[in-house]
This record gives C-alpha cells, structure tokens and sequence, in this order.
C-alpha cells in the first residue's frame, strides 16, 4: 500500500516556525485533496488545512494567516509553512491524502504516521 511519510516537525519558541513535508511513496487513486490535520492529547483531531486537486486551500480560523499550505499534488509532495506558532499548536501533525471526486468518496484515503510539533519557551 502507499505509505504518506511526514516530516519537519520538532521544538520551536512560541513565535517561531517550522515547515511540515509530506511525501508518498507512490501514486494515490482517485487523489481529490491532502489534508493536514493535528492531535494533542486533551483534544479532539483537528483539521488544519487543506490543499485540493484544482489548488484551492482552506484553512480553519485557528490558524488562518499563520498556515500555509502548498505543494504538487501531482507527485504527492505537500508541505504546511507554520509561522508565529504558539503553545497551542503543539501536537502530532498528520498529512491525510483524501480519495474522493464530485463529492463521493472514491477510497479509504491514508494517514501518515504524524510528527511531532511542541511549541514551547
């Protein structure tokens, strides 16, 4: 099965920045979007971002101005530039590939194994 691999995540001050990639390891079927989602514990999964087939993105108000999602979607690279992070960004970040067309679901889509992101002085 394809595998989606996440990196970039790691210890950053309140204000800093970190810059998530996500890769895939083959090609997915049916591709509509890569999601990218986060988790702490106390918190329910939360999305972050998304960056659809046609490169529209969409972002929550929680991190709107601060995220920014980009990528080729076409060979499965994506990447979540993540500015003036606070404490409350910290949590396991997940890039979620969403197989799908025309509003129905064309796949189970695929999670990767998520990094670590800890925002702390």
């Amino acid at each position: 099965q394809v595998q989606l691999v996440e990196s970039g995540g790691g210890l950053v001050q309140p204000g800093g920045s970190l810059r998530l990639s996500c890769a895939a390891s083959g090609s997915i079927s049916g591709l509509y979007a890569m999601d990218w989602y986060r988790q702490s514990p106390g918190k329910d999964r939360e999305w972050v971002a998304r960056l659809a087939k046609d490169g529209a993105t969409n972002y929550p108000d929680s991190v709107k101005g601060r995220y920014t999602v980009s990528g080729d979607l076409a060979g499965i690279t994506v990447y979540l530039q993540m500015n003036s992070l606070k404490p409350d960004d910290t949590g396991v970040y997940y890039c979620h590939a969403v197989q799908g067309a025309g509003g129905i679901r064309t796949g189970p889509g695929i999670w990767g194994q998520g990094t670590q992101v800890t925002v702390s002085a």
